[in-house]
């Protein structure tokens, strides 16, 4: 099955970690979420700030960049 990086990526990008789940990381995927609910609750504390947009921006590099080795692994 092909994997969709641009989705994967748009994903990612409305909710951390759901584009980690359609390319079948699921572990990878609830723990990006977990993360950022700590990131949130740490936006209290001002470093949340730093740590929020970090998260956010390498889970939609990491759900694309994925799901392109995921396709290039494929034997068509």
């Amino acid at each position: 099955m092909v994997k969709n990086a641009g989705l994967a990526a748009v994903l990612s990008f409305f909710w951390t970690g759901v584009g980690q789940i359609y390319n079948g990381q699921i572990l990878k995927g609830l723990l990006l979420i977990v993360i950022q609910m700590v990131n949130a609750a740490l936006m209290f504390l001002l470093i949340g700030f730093i740590t929020y947009p970090i998260v956010w921006i390498w889970g939609i590099y990491d759900a694309y960049k994925t799901a392109e080795r995921y396709n290039k692994n494929q034997n068509f």
